[in-house]
């Protein structure tokens, strides 16, 4: 399982120490096929978890945070429930809401657990991601389950919950987007932070080869040539990051297996940026690789 990613025999032993036996929810283990840019990130974010200590992915849109926080769920084979914050994100969205149910005839109040409370109750990952978009007010709930405690008052049935052993939070931030705020010293210090870049070079190859339908190396070659180009131009300020984001590239890249590759990055990159001085820019560089 760890095979592919030529881990140290350390981190190796650590995962297998780690991994559990999922009996649950097994749905929730998915592969995620990321390719970290250096192996550290992952070693780095492995031995994190390994510890007990929650993980914040931080890096810009598109960079892979979601699939690498799937992998990590991967290789300790633990199931992983997710939250999407967002400024509408409450206490039932986290921990779960009553419900009116009939058993034998009867009326009766039930509480359906969230995906806080199901992670806690099965030992299992938690994902939480956008962490930044959720109101300041909101994440306060889980202050308890975030630090050594590993416990909160679920304010709907007054029980007190213990996470299981193999509990464990993984959230991203994407900072300085509209929407979004500044976390607050208290939550930040309950994390440990790694940088998530824009994969590049051979590891963006590979990652087309296995995660995309396009199989023809020339193309694969230019696409990871303008991928380059764009993350480049990203930091020179001439774009969006949003036009570099490896989940738009690869998109593109599934297209160009059955359309024109520039048809391909008008679809899945360039429509997407608001600015039409931004899309001729992108467009340009599309029309000198893809000729």
């Amino acid at each position: 399982m760890t095979n592919e990613y030529s881990l140290p025999d350390q981190i190796n032993q650590l995962l297998t120490s780690n991994r559990r036996q999922a009996d649950h929810f097994t749905e929730l283990i998915r592969k995620g096929n990321y390719m970290p840019e250096t192996p550290d990130v992952l070693i780095d974010a492995i031995s994190a978890l390994s510890m007990g200590k929650n993980v914040l992915l931080k890096g810009p849109t598109g960079s892979g945070k979601t699939k690498f926080a799937e992998t990590l769920s991967y290789l300790f084979n633990q199931p992983m429930f997710s939250v999407n914050s967002s400024v509408d994100l409450d206490a039932e969205s986290l921990l779960g809401f009553k419900t009116l149910e009939y058993k034998d005839g009867q009326q009766q109040i039930e509480f359906v657990p969230g995906p806080v409370i199901n992670a806690m109750n099965y030992g299992t990952f938690l994902y939480i991601d956008e962490i930044n978009m959720a109101k300041p007010e909101t994440l306060p709930l889980i202050n308890g389950v975030l630090d050594y405690r590993r416990t909160l008052t679920n304010p709907f049935t007054n029980e007190i919950v213990s996470a299981k052993e193999g509990f464990g939070v993984i959230a991203a931030i994407n900072e300085g987007y509209v929407g979004t705020v500044p976390l607050n010293e208290a939550l930040k210090n309950r994390f440990v932070v790694i940088e998530v870049s824009y994969i590049q070079g051979e590891q963006l190859k590979e990652l087309i080869r296995t995660s995309t339908k396009l199989s023809d190396k020339t193309l694969i070659d230019l696409f990871v040539k303008l991928s380059e180009d764009l993350i480049f131009a990203v930091s020179q300020g001439k774009i969006a990051e949003d036009a570099a984001s490896i989940r738009a590239l690869l998109d593109a890249c599934d297209l160009s297996a059955l359309i024109p590759p520039k048809r391909a990055i008008q679809r899945a990159i360039t429509d997407k940026l608001d600015e039409a001085r931004e899309r001729e820019f992108v467009a340009s560089i599309a029309e000198t690789l893809f000729r």
